[in-house]
């Protein structure tokens, strides 16, 4: 959770105080690399850093396509946050979709287990039970797009100051994220606990 917040909150903040976004970029970029030579000199998993590097790369792609569409710094400070708010809004609709066809993301998840990707396809019940859980998956990307899509919006537009909005975002970024998403799983984990899960048992032995 650390690592997906530190460069974001780093960027918000250096963003604020010095106004600069080639050092906010900068000092967001570094602190990635340095998490990353620790998880490196720990010999423990990078996956966590990189995940962050990648967003930040792909924040800082969108950050130069809005100057060179002649954006001025507060465009551009905006801009690094639309990519997040894009991947959830598709991540939404495909998950959504995939419940609203019939064939829920994470009854694959569980063929994936089985062996049999589509076994779980036959059993009505099962069904049922991962469009929920899917469901539960879909609420938090929904939830951080209905909230932070009218404030980035609302800051490009000119309605809303974009240094207040540079900051709602990068405050809401951290918070709705790691933290909306273990709530997500705790909800999975509570409907899975209520002892409902429609798998038939085992015949008795003879």
């Amino acid at each position: 959770m650390a690592e997906a917040a530190l460069p974001t909150l780093l960027f918000t903040v250096v963003w604020l105080t010095v106004g600069d976004l080639d050092i906010a970029l900068t000092v967001s970029i570094g602190a990635a690399l340095l998490l990353l030579v620790i998880r490196v000199v720990q010999r423990s998993t990078v996956q966590f850093v990189v995940n962050a590097l990648v967003g930040i790369g792909i924040g800082w792609f969108f950050v130069r396509r809005a100057a060179a569409a002649g954006g001025s710094e507060q465009d551009q400070a905006l801009a690094y946050f639309l990519p997040g708010i894009l991947y959830n809004g598709g991540y939404a609709v495909l998950l959504a979709m995939t419940c609203l066809v019939g064939w829920p993301l994470v009854g694959f998840m569980v063929g994936s287990i089985t062996g049999d990707p589509t076994a779980w396809h036959s059993d009505r019940q099962v069904v049922k039970l991962c469009s929920r859980l899917t469901w539960l998956l879909v609420a938090p990307c929904l939830i951080r797009v209905a909230i932070q899509a009218p404030i980035w919006l609302a800051g490009s537009s000119g309605s809303l100051d974009p240094d207040t909005a540079v900051a709602a975002l990068g405050i809401l970024k951290i918070a709705l994220g790691w933290p909306l998403q273990l709530a997500a799983l705790g909800a999975m984990v509570w409907l899975l606990s209520r002892n409902r899960t429609p798998v038939e048992p085992d015949a008795a032995p003879a």
